[in-house]
């Protein structure tokens, strides 16, 4: 899997060049995980420590325990995120366990959208969001770096206006 920009990454024979997610959205990701179960970790340590006894300070340990299991969860749902783009259609592929591959024509495109909510944009991180006729084959590419987010919208935006004008 490769992480780089895929600037030009037409397939020459029949396997797509695949993208892969930057590891800046691993990294929100992890953080996010981390100051929510570690702030829920620190409550149910302290409240039941300090007001049943140290005993109760054990509940602490199920949501590190979470917290261990996301980490991993995490690196895995990440490394299964990619994309290819081909010369008619653009490929979306995720999951571990249920894998969920989405291919978008070009010329079915009505709407590319680049999007970047706070967190998001505090990590230098944009989301392309993909709109079709049906809205079963609409798609998202999350994490992306903001100028890459840009580039694959205006390449999207201009092959789906030279595919869809020949309809």
């Amino acid at each position: 899997m490769e992480t780089g920009s895929a600037a030009g990454a037409e397939t020459t024979g029949t396997e797509p060049v695949w993208t892969g997610l930057p590891p800046g959205l691993l990294r929100m990701r992890r953080l996010l995980l981390v100051v929510w179960l570690g702030l829920l970790a620190l409550a149910l340590g302290l409240l039941p420590g300090l007001l049943a006894g140290p005993v109760w300070a054990a509940f602490a340990l199920l949501p590190l325990a979470v917290l261990t299991w996301g980490w991993v969860l995490l690196g895995r749902n990440w490394r299964s995120w990619r994309y290819a783009e081909r010369a008619d259609d653009l490929l979306i592929s995720r999951g571990v366990l249920w894998r969920e591959e989405t291919v978008v024509p070009y010329g079915r495109m009505q709407l590319v959208e680049v999007t970047s909510g706070p967190v998001e944009r505090h990590f230098g991180l944009a989301s392309v969001q993909l709109h079709t006729a049906a809205a079963a084959t609409d798609a998202t590419i999350p994490g992306l770096d903001p100028a890459e987010a840009e580039r694959l919208r205006d390449r999207l935006t201009e092959l789906g206006e030279a595919r869809s004008a020949g309809l």
